[in-house]
């Protein structure tokens, strides 16, 4: 693997971790009392997927496939925010949910001091 394939890989990771957490996040506070498993997948969705630690309602982990599955799709080697990309690869359903996930994770991320992560909420 070159350098440049092992920083998308990277990249890749990175993305798909902070989509998790705030995903995980929603699901918590939004999802409490209904049942959760532990999101899987097979192939590049379910090798990304193996660094989720944390079990999500079937609602929650669906949109997190569809998610991970766009971010492993992107045809952007330097991959632009979503609201800025010229692409739109989530479908209108998904695109909604993903913003009221991202709005109140973020929003949750603030008031918990987890700065770190809020540049892909300002992004």
């Amino acid at each position: 693997m070159n350098m440049k394939t092992e920083t998308i890989e990277k990249n890749v990771q990175k993305d798909i971790d902070v989509l998790a957490e705030f995903i995980h996040i929603y699901c918590v506070e939004k999802h409490a009392g209904t049942e959760r498993a532990r999101p899987k997948s097979a192939g590049d969705v379910g090798r990304y997927l193996a660094s989720v630690d944390f079990d999500l309602c079937a609602e929650c982990a669906g949109l997190l496939l569809h998610a991970v599955s766009k971010r492993v799709l992107c045809l952007y080697d330097t991959k632009p925010a979503c609201k800025k990309c010229p692409t739109h690869c989530y479908g209108p359903g998904h695109r909604d949910k993903i913003r009221e996930v991202m709005r109140y994770s973020g929003m949750c991320l603030i008031m918990r001091g987890r700065l770190g992560l809020m540049k892909k909420y300002f992004s």
